[in-house]
């Protein structure tokens, strides 16, 4: 349903409205679906062209502040059909892009937001900058059909997830997944199976997904990332992540393939 292709010689379209993280529902339409697509309008030089959505150019524009009834990305995410996901994440993450890189790093002075492609170009010393995506790892560490979860002291009460942390500079995937889970829950881990990635625009992450058996059970939380971890059988689990995370599809992945 997304193409990524820049509707670069569009000059009219559907338009996403963004602030400070937050997008704005479209007019309600009597017997249409919420939408956060606005209908079809004339752009102005504002407007960043973004993709093409069933065939249909969209383009994003980033206003001042939001209005009372915008919802956040999560709340957009949870609300539409799975099918937007890869829209409303890439439109969060160039918008806070966009919002976050109007000057250079460089030097401070203005930049210059490129037509051709997802670029700020600054004029005064010839640094260009793009999009950030900042790459982690999340890990489901199983031992046997038991898994390994945890509860960062963020997460809604009784909620436990799948362990997750950022690459550090010159390190490899597997080697931070090693690191990351000693690190959290103070457990070794062998047998790394790559799964799947997905990106993950809060702001600007791409998970990549692991499986990891444990090389023992005992468990010794940092206290300060992980506020609790515990191993939870397949027949008795806690409150887990929200359907649309890739640390959800790790999980119902496991259960799967130990019901089956």
């Amino acid at each position: 349903m997304l193409r990524r292709e820049l509707p670069l010689d569009a000059r009219e379209g559907r338009v996403l409205r963004f602030a400070q993280g937050r997008l704005a529902p479209a007019p309600p339409q009597e017997g249409e679906p919420l939408s956060p697509l606005q209908p079809w309008q004339a752009w102005d030089d504002d407007v960043q062209p973004l993709c093409y959505w069933q065939d249909e150019p969209v383009g994003l524009r980033i206003d001042a502040e939001p209005g009372d009834e915008w919802w956040g990305g999560r709340q957009w995410i949870a609300e539409l059909p799975g099918s937007w996901f890869a829209l409303i994440s890439t439109a969060l993450q160039v918008s806070g892009w966009l919002e976050n890189h109007r000057f250079c790093g460089r030097c401070g002075a203005k930049a210059t937001r490129l037509a051709h492609e997802f670029a700020m170009h600054c004029d005064a010393c010839g640094h260009r900058n793009y999009p950030r995506i900042s790459p982690c790892i999340i890990t489901l560490v199983t031992a046997g059909e038991a898994m390994l979860l945890a509860r960062s002291p963020r997460y809604p009460p009784g909620r436990y997830s799948t362990l997750a942390g950022f690459i550090e500079p010159g390190e490899s995937a597997e080697e931070a997944v090693h690191r990351e889970v000693f690190e959290e829950v103070g457990v070794h881990v062998d047998q790394l199976r790559y799964f799947q990635s997905q990106p993950w625009p809060f702001p600007h992450s791409l998970m990549i997904g692991f499986f990891a058996e444990a090389t023992s059970k005992r468990i010794r939380i940092d206290g300060v990332e992980i506020a609790d971890a515990a191993w939870f059988s397949p027949r008795k689990l806690p409150a887990l992540p929200p359907p649309y995370s890739i640390a959800r599809a790790l999980i119902e992945d496991h259960l799967a393939r130990w019901q089956a």
